[in-house]
This record gives C-alpha cells, sequence and structure tokens, in this order.
C-alpha cells in the first residue's frame, strides 16, 4: 500500500499518522507539502491529518480546503483512491465537498480532549472491515470543533445508506445523532473525529485504531 500523508501550516498529527501507517504497513508514506500540485504516482491511500491548518481561521478546515494539493485530492477521490481525513482531516473534507454536513464549535464551546467510547455501526467499508457491527472501541478524541452538523434530510440519508460508521456513545461534542464518522457515497472517503492513529499499540492505552489501518492494508496492500 503507498500512501501519503497531506501537511498544512499548522498541521501537528502529520507525524503521528504517518507513524501509523509505517508500523502497521511497514512503508514510510509520502509527506506532501500543501502547495504541491500533484501526488506521488500511484499512491493508493491519501491521509489528511489533525492540527490546526491556517490556525482555524475564517472556519476549521476552510483555508486548507482550498491548498493546491486539494485539488489532486479531490481528483483522486473521484478515481476511487481511499483518503481519509482524522480531525481537521475530517473538517477539511466537509469543506472541499467530499462529505457533506460541516463541523461546529463543541455544544460547550470546551476543548474536549480524552478517551472516547465509540460503537462500529458499519463494518462493510474498507476503514471499518477489522471490526464488528455493533462492537465498542476506544479511542481518543482532541477537538475544539467537533460538532457535526447537517440538515435532517442529509442525515437520514447518511444513516439510509449506511454512512455513519462510528458514532460516540455518549453525547461529546453536541454532534448530530451522536455522528463521530462517516463515509461519502461511493465509500472510499472517510472522516472522523476521533483520533485511530493515537491508539495502535499497548503503550497508547490500547490497540483499537490499530484495526483501522490493518483493514485499509488487507483492501488496498
Amino acid at each position: 500500500m503507498k500512501s501519503a500523508v497531506i501537511v498544512f501550516p499548522g498541521s501537528n498529527c502529520d507525524r503521528d499518522l504517518a507513524v501509523a501507517l509505517r508500523e502497521v504497513t511497514g512503508k514510510r508514506p509520502a509527506m506532501v507539502w500543501h502547495r504541491e500540485s500533484e501526488l506521488p504516482e500511484g499512491t493508493d491511500l491519501i491521509a489528511l491529518p489533525g492540527g490546526f491548518s491556517y490556525g482555524d481561521y475564517l472556519r476549521s478546515g476552510a483555508m486548507a480546503a482550498r491548498s493546491p494539493v486539494m485539488r489532486a485530492v479531490r481528483e483522486a477521490a473521484e478515481r476511487g483512491v481511499s483518503v481519509i481525513g482524522v480531525c481537521n482531516g475530517f473538517q477539511i473534507l466537509t469543506e472541499t465537498g467530499l462529505l457533506p454536513g460541516a463541523l461546529m464549535r463543541n455544544a460547550e464551546l470546551n476543548f474536549v480532549c480524552r478517551d472516547v467510547s465509540l460503537q462500529v455501526e458499519n463494518s462493510q467499508s474498507v476503514f471499518t472491515s477489522r471490526y464488528d457491527a455493533g462492537e465498542h472501541i476506544v479511542i481518543p478524541v482532541a477537538h475544539h470543533d467537533g460538532n457535526y452538523a447537517a440538515d435532517e434530510e442529509t442525515l437520514d440519508r447518511l444513516e439510509g445508506e449506511g454512512r455513519v460508521v462510528f458514532r460516540y456513545r455518549e453525547s461529546v461534542n453536541g454532534s448530530a445523532r451522536d455522528i463521530a464518522g462517516i463515509i461519502n457515497d461511493r465509500g472510499n472517503v472517510l472522516g472522523m473525529m476521533p483520533h485511530p492513529e493515537r491508539m495502535i499499540e499497548p503503550a497508547h492505552g490500547g490497540t483499537d485504531g490499530r484495526r483501522l489501518f490493518e483493514g485499509l492494508l488487507d483492501s488496498l496492500g
């Protein structure tokens, strides 16, 4: 599996994602600066990391969504290349229109940083094949703007099409229907607020995040 991590000014989880991908796949991902206009040839997986791209000015992810590299990311996603956006990466994916909805300020306007319990809602995607539907897993969050919002029609469509893949088991940030992660209609783009790359080895306190990357390796490796 050939992967690429996109790096924006203000990214602070790009190395975390790179380490997770290297640990699971045995290969170093390409680190692609946001001003690049092309991705490495043969890229199978594109990862958009967490952090505070452009200092979260305007809206979280709004400026990063207009970076030169995002045109290449959008075109790759449309060709079927797998894309994962974690935390700020999820925000960027909604700002580009690759995923529906928006990430708003947390309901109580507090930064939330802790382990949270999630329920796996869909185990049939390339991102969740190593999980069981209905399984409870623990993954950390660290965000101020993780409150997922969409109109009722969009929410109903996401639910009906099985595109909600992770759900908080308790209210963490006010997200509509406790949504923690969604995929696009094609199933090759995932956005999630929790950080699976921070739960891949016992020293992290658990390994529930590792299976996401192992599932990707199964599908794309």
